[in-house]
């Protein structure tokens, strides 16, 4: 029955993890090494039965992926920014800077802050200024590799075009490349196979506060809607993706949907949390505001 318990146990902690049961700390590891948890020496009995005289300790080595952690991510670097002109005539729209840093750059740190180093960039239009300012990604403490578009091919396209780069993974997580964000992407992991981000929908305007006897109470800027959400443009994905995907064409209309009409997309809601779509030079102005106020810079 031990053997079952330790086999139940090994599934469960496929990645490094460091665990002790009810009322002991828990701690993770990234990358591959040692397995270490406690199991009770009945593993039939209740999790809270489990403690250090009742429980024998066991370890085993494992490669797998961490639980709770992305191992590698792809940035689609490749847009052109049309909206975003005549800023984007001179470079490509992931080099438009955002308080004197450029988008790109603050997706990168933003990822290593949550322990994913291992960066593809999906690249094409003016590339060349990606390459030297990114380059290996070592000057930011991470490791970057390039997929490179010799023509626009879509976001469900520039993704596969990438999947050799990514054939090393069980699971990877993608983003858009003009997103600035500080939601934490390790909880897309946790939520299922294939996962979006989701962020409460802003209002464009701004809103008065009225009392029933339509006294004026306040002004709210821009709120959010209340259990209305928008994609993010931040997914989790497994390497079965990309049956789902286009040679040239979009995820937004191609694998996204096909995902969710066979009821294998989950949604993961983030409120209280920095994020901004760059997509107009406003946005550049109110994303800088905000970075500032949650000191980002």
């Amino acid at each position: 029955m031990l053997q079952k318990a330790k086999s139940r146990l090994k599934n469960e902690m496929q990645p490094v993890w460091h665990r002790h049961w009810q009322g002991l700390p828990m701690r993770p590891h990234r990358g591959q090494g040692y397995v270490q948890g406690m199991l009770p020496r009945d593993p039939l009995a209740p999790h809270k039965q489990r403690t250090e005289e009742n429980a024998v300790m066991i370890t085993f080595y494992t490669n797998r992926t961490t639980l709770g952690y992305i191992m590698k991510a792809v940035i689609l670097a490749g847009g052109f920014g049309k909206r975003l002109k005549p800023l984007t005539d001179q470079r490509p729209k992931p080099m438009i800077e955002v308080l004197n840093v450029p988008i790109i750059e603050w997706q990168v740190r933003w990822l290593r802050k949550f322990g994913i180093k291992d960066c593809v960039l999906c690249v094409g239009y003016m590339r060349g200024q990606i390459f030297d300012h990114i380059g290996d990604g070592s000057k930011f403490g991470a490791k970057i590799k390039y997929s490179v578009e010799e023509e626009p091919l879509g976001t469900g396209g520039a993704l596969k075009n990438a999947q050799d780069l990514l054939s090393d993974q069980e699971s990877f997580l993608m983003l858009n490349g003009d997103v600035l964000t500080e939601l934490d992407p390790n909880r897309l992991n946790l939520a299922g196979s294939h996962t979006i981000a989701l962020v409460p929908l802003r209002s464009p305007f701004g809103v008065v506060e009225l009392d029933s006897d339509s006294k004026v109470l306040g002004f709210v800027e821009k709120p959010e809607i209340l259990d209305r959400w928008i994609n993010a443009g931040v997914y989790h994905f497994t390497r079965e993706v990309f049956r789902y995907l286009p040679e040239n064409g979009n995820i937004e209309v191609t694998a996204l949907p096909a995902l969710a009409k066979e009821g294998k997309l989950k949604a993961v809601k983030y409120q209280n949390v920095f994020w901004r779509s760059i997509d107009s030079h406003k946005d550049i102005e109110e994303a800088a505001k905000e970075m500032q106020a949650v000191r980002m810079s």
